[in-house]
This record gives structure tokens, C-alpha cells and sequence, in this order.
């Protein structure tokens, strides 16, 4: 059989992985379910074009394995029942490409002028369907959630999603197209990387060939797989710039230059707020960040949950400088960080091509090729942080940073990367002074002395706390201006002759 010959003689060992494990789900498709009721969902893109010739390689090794050879040469076209739902607002490429690819490989078609819901019920009212193969890849706005084998959603007709390109990036589609050295619809040589309607989709401009005006070239060269929906017109909203926050009494501006930026920092940990581990990388991070001089907003901890990060990244983004986010990272189902990142800035999950050969890099023969789901990461935001000292890059989504550390090791290592990384955007403003006064008088004494100096020194922080309820009472005074500080100390202290003292820290 032609494809299952091309691919296993190539020399590309992560194609040949990831098109064994599809044409598996296939075989153990057909060994599922009864041949009579499985159907294609075919739309003439690339994805559902590598998808046929999967089914078409899985059904003959499935015969194949089941000693059937009498009937191989049949089967290498493999007749399965195909859907097409054909729109009104297709490409007319899409549609000639769609009829001509039926007709080439002899599939039953079972055209429907309806929507995606509406037809698959009319359908299986019609005919028994248990299983539907679709070429769905992690990172479609619909794959959330989804596995190779996943039941329809709630309210929908009852059939099994059937997914064995799941997994598969941009790369690896292209890398099977043209190994297998099959035909695809003509826009994607036009400069097409991801194909909608007729409104909404138009030549990637990555692929503009400044050689000559209006040309393409082939979607195939597009090197960042991320930015494959980038030909995808949509209405977006306004990038979210660095903006000055003003806050607790901080005067961020002096003289139209910025001298503080201001932060936030998320901790993403069931763990902490269970209580069974304690938050020290936050404390840690808002220690190097006020040596900088950078004000830190906010601090909050949350569940691993995707909502519960987006909602707190959404809350944040707007409003401080940068975002740091700690923990759920990694490929397991608690690991929900970036998840929550892409749907606070409303966009998808993608594999991202750089960063997977990074992992294949770090895990050596550990990694197979199937494991891209630790590469998802937001698309058309994201910018990997390169540092020599690093084992794998940085993830910055605009003014989000994700870090990796579990400790303060870890930390210290990448805190100084991202100093030493212009693209961090996490430049030194002006450093912080701070005075701490000690007084045994009681909040009682002190509470309206300080209510006035908040009014007169609006450009200091001021602050209190007590080590314990009987103890001294430490006033901190923090500013950009070492003058305006050490006035406040010099008022609060004469209005209270002899009751204060100066302490090395506020600790």
C-alpha cells in the first residue's frame, strides 16, 4: 500500500511515529465498530486530506492483519461512507477538490446542505452511525477536552468522535502530504494556511513573497506552525499595552518618564490552598522584583482549574505591567497554567514546533513524538525567552510570563535570565528607598497622625504591621524620591518626640 510504504521508508522518525499511533486508532476503530456504520467527515482541507489517506492506510493493514488478502487490492481505497457539508460560502476550490477527491478514491458520498448538528441528526435518524472519523487536531477551537476516542458532546446526536490526527502539529500534516507525495486542494499553493469561508479567510501574509506583488508562497513553507490561523480574519481586540498603574499611594511618573512599573503574580496550586505546601516562590519573587524597583499589585493564589487562571490572567493583564504565573505546568491534568492563559487573551491552544523540539532535545530517547500536548501553548501570543543557561526557553505570552521553577534554585536561575533577556521586557526602573520606624504606641495613638501623612506624602507608601499583638508597631515608608521619604519619617517622628525608633528592616 503506497502511503503505508512511503512513510515507514522515510527517514523522518517522528512522522513515522505519529502516523503509527493514527493508523492504529484506525485499525481499533474498525475492530470497534461494524464497518456499515463508521463514516468520514470529509471538508477538502488538509487536515481531513492526511485523515483519508490514514483510513485508507489503517483499513488495508486492518484487513491485512485479519488475513483477508483475497480481498487487499480492494481495500486499498477503502469505500467508507463520507460526509460533506457543503456551504454556500466554501472556496470553490474546496468544493472542485472535495468532488474530485471522492471520486478519485470511490467514496460514497452523502452530501448535506445544513449545519455540522442539524445534518448529523438527520443523518443518523437515516442510517445507523456509530462512529465518525474527523480530522480535528489539538489546538481547533473545538478540541477542547476531546481524545482520540470521545463520545459527542451533551445535546448532540450519540456517535463516537473518532480522532487519530489529534495530536498531530501544522509540521507534521505538511510532512505527510508531501511524503506521501498526495494531491491537496490548490489554495494552500497560494499562500492558504487554514481554510474557512470565503469572508473570513486570506493568505497568510507570512507567506508574502516580496519578490512579487500579490504572490504567495506554499503553505507548506510556513515555518511557525503557530501562526498557521494567522490568514484567519477576525475582529481582535486592542493589543494590551505596557501601561503605568497607579496604586496604594505610588506616584508612577515623574516629570513624563516612568520611574516604577508595577506587577502581578499568580500561584496556580490546589496544594497551597489546601494547605499542604507553602507559597514561598511568590514571597521570593516580590523580594527581586521591589529590588528593581517594580511595585507588585497583587498576589493571589488559585486552583487548577482553567477558569479559575483565566479570570485572575484577565483581571491582571490590563492592569500591571507584567503578569508572572507560577505551577501547572506539564503534561498532567492538573497542568492547566497555559490553558487558562490562552482563554483570558481568547485564543486557542497550539502545538508550538520550537518549543517540542526543545523537549524532544531535553528527554532524549524518553521522547516518542507523542507527547506535543506539553507544547501547547497560546497561539499567536506566545515568545519563547532564549537563555543560554536554560534547559528549555521561557514562555512569555505578551505581558505574561510563565515560570517553570519549583524552587528557590530554580528561581534565582531564571530570575537572572530574564535580567539578562532584553525580550523579558523586565527592565530596572528607578530602586526603591525605604525607612521602617518601631513605636510601642498603640494604633489607638498613631492612627490619625498617620491618616494626615498618607494626605500630605501621596507619593510615599505607607504601612504598618505589628510581629505579634503586643509587640512594637513597625510604620514602613517606601518611595522613588529619598527626600519625600525621609521628610514623612521626619514628620511622623516629631509628632511623636522620642517614640520612634529606625529598625534595619520591617521584618
Amino acid at each position: 500500500m503506497e502511503i503505508d510504504e512511503a512513510v515507514r521508508g522515510c527517514s523522518d522518525r517522528r512522522l513515522r511515529t505519529k502516523y503509527g499511533n493514527a493508523v492504529y486508532v484506525v485499525q481499533r476503530a474498525f475492530a470497534l465498530y461494524p464497518f456499515e456504520e463508521v463514516a468520514f467527515s470529509f471538508n477538502g482541507g488538509k487536515d481531513s486530506t492526511v485523515l483519508l489517506h490514514l483510513i485508507r492506510a489503517g483499513y488495508y493493514l486492518y484487513k491485512k492483519d485479519s488475513g483477508d488478502v483475497a480481498q487487499m487490492n480492494a481495500v486499498k481505497n477503502c469505500p467508507l461512507r463520507t460526509i460533506y457539508f457543503e456551504s454556500p460560502c466554501a472556496f470553490p476550490e474546496i468544493n472542485s477538490f472535495t468532488y474530485e477527491t471522492v471520486s478519485t478514491y470511490g467514496l460514497p458520498l452523502e452530501t448535506i446542505h445544513s449545519d455540522f448538528k442539524s445534518g448529523l441528526e438527520g443523518l443518523l435518524k437515516e442510517k445507523p452511525t456509530k462512529a465518525i472519523f474527523i480530522g480535528t487536531r489539538i489546538g481547533d477551537p473545538n478540541a477542547v477536552g476531546q481524545e482520540q476516542f470521545s463520545p459527542s458532546s451533551p445535546g448532540w446526536p450519540p456517535f463516537m468522535r473518532v480522532n487519530p490526527i489529534l495530536d498531530w502539529s501544522y509540521r507534521d500534516v505538511w510532512s505527510f502530504l508531501l511524503t506521501c507525495k498526495v494531491k491537496y486542494c490548490s489554495l494552500y499553493d497560494q499562500g492558504y494556511t487554514s481554510i474557512g469561508s470565503i469572508h473570513d479567510t486570506v493568505p497568510n501574509a507570512l507567506l508574502s513573497d516580496s519578490s512579487t506583488e500579490k504572490s504567495f508562497r506554499p503553505a507548506y513553507m510556513l515555518t511557525d506552525g503557530r501562526l498557521e490561523r494567522a490568514g484567519r480574519t477576525k475582529k481582535t481586540n486592542p493589543k494590551v499595552e505596557m501601561n503605568s498603574v497607579v496604586s496604594n499611594g505610588m506616584n508612577y511618573t515623574e516629570g513624563g518618564q516612568m520611574i516604577s512599573r508595577a506587577a502581578s503574580i499568580i500561584v496556580v496550586g490546589d496544594e497551597i490552598l489546601f494547605g499542604t505546601t507553602k507559597d514561598n516562590l511568590g514571597a521570593a519573587l516580590c523580594k527581586k522584583l521591589h529590588a528593581i524597583g517594580w511595585w507588585v499589585s497583587h498576589v493571589a493564589v488559585v486552583h487548577n482549574e482553567i477558569d479559575s487562571v483565566a479570570e485572575e490572567v484577565e483581571r491582571c493583564k490590563s492592569t500591571d505591567d507584567m503578569v508572572f504565573i507560577f505551577g501547572g505546568l506539564g503534561p498532567l491534568h492538573s497542568d492547566v497554567s497555559l490553558a487558562g492563559v490562552a482563554k483570558a487573551f481568547g485564543v486557542r491552544l497550539a502545538p508550538d514546533e520550537e518549543f517540542e523540539d526543545y523537549l524532544s532535545q531535553l528527554m532524549g530517547n524518553n521522547y516518542t513524538g507523542d507527547r506535543n500536548e506539553m507544547a501547547l501553548l497560546p497561539e499567536g501570543i506566545t515568545e519563547l525567552l532564549h537563555h543560554k543557561t536554560l534547559p528549555l526557553p521561557l514562555i512569555k505570552c505578551r505581558n505574561v510570563i510563565a515560570l517553570a521553577a519549583t524552587n528557590m534554585d530554580e528561581l534565582e536561575t531564571e530570575w537572572d535570565c530574564l535580567l539578562d533577556t532584553q525580550e523579558s521586557g523586565l527592565m530596572p526602573a528607578k530602586p526603591f528607598v525605604s525607612k521602617h520606624l518601631s513605636t510601642t504606641l498603640s494604633d489607638v495613638q498613631i492612627a490619625p497622625v498617620l491618616a494626615k501623612l498618607c494626605l500630605e506624602f501621596s507619593d510615599v507608601y505607607i504601612g504598618c504591621h505589628r510581629i505579634s499583638r503586643a509587640g512594637p508597631l513597625v510604620v514602613n515608608l517606601t518611595g522613588k524620591d529619598n527626600q519625600r521619604v525621609d521628610a514623612a519619617a521626619e514628620k511622623l517622628t516629631s509628632s511623636f518626640e522620642g517614640q520612634f525608633s529606625q529598625v534595619d528592616s520591617c521584618k
